[in-house]
């Protein structure tokens, strides 16, 4: 462990101390930022002008299930394990940090142009000031709880555990958002032909990060 947490430290004191990784990082931060200012004022919008709900083949068949706490606790969960993947892999931040950027504020676009309303049988979930902020109730189309999984497998395709454990994330969420009828079921399929496209204008976008880990030796911990 000692060892380790050595090659961590050794590893993180080796890319900041890196001009272009540092320039890069602070960057990624800052779009980040930037995209979570955008994604509320379009959920805002979104939810404000949404208008009624329509018909869906699989809502229509299925009753809505209590799923509030998988639906908020899993959330937490989720973006705990994704800080401490990025803690881990820190050479990946910076275009992780571009991609979710970029996926945010696509999604935004999206959100803003459709204001389908919520599923009649919605169910309640419990107001938590953070989940509030990114979830407004309007903004529908399409899934972020399932293609921000989807987005990371496919980030970490090349490291097995975590392509597996983020697959199977973005089936989890898919699944409670839809039997929580939270997201219409186009909402969810979307989502995974969508976010596979963002990954791709990513790639081109931000090769420069991307190569900036690929080209380089893979360590035990850090990548």
């Amino acid at each position: 462990m000692k060892n380790k947490f050595n090659t961590l430290w050794s590893s993180y004191k080796s890319h900041f101390g890196q001009k272009d990784f540092l320039q890069s990082f602070i960057l990624s931060l800052v779009m980040i930022c930037v995209a979570l200012i955008i994604n509320f004022y379009a959920g805002t919008y979104a939810t404000v002008h949404a208008s009624n709900a329509v018909t869906d083949v699989v809502l229509n068949n299925i009753r809505a299930f209590d799923v509030d706490g998988l639906f908020v606790w899993g959330t937490f969960v989720f973006w705990a394990f994704l800080i401490l993947v990025c803690l881990l892999y820190i050479r990946r931040a910076p275009f992780i940090f571009k991609t979710l950027s970029l996926f945010i504020i696509i999604r935004s676009v999206f959100i803003s142009l459709t204001h389908i309303g919520p599923f009649p049988s919605q169910i309640f979930i419990s107001p938590v000031d953070l989940i509030s902020k990114f979830s407004f109730g309007g903004d529908l189309f399409f899934s972020g709880h399932t293609g921000i999984p989807f987005l990371l497998m496919l980030i970490f395709w090349d490291i097995k555990y975590l392509r597996i454990t983020f697959l199977l994330s973005s089936v989890f969420f898919g699944t409670v958002v839809l039997l929580g009828h939270l997201h219409y079921s186009i909402d969810v399929l979307s989502a995974f032909f969508i976010t596979y496209t963002i990954f791709h204008i990513s790639e081109i976008l931000f090769s420069k990060d991307l190569n900036m880990y690929k080209n380089e030796t893979t360590m035990n911990v850090v990548s």
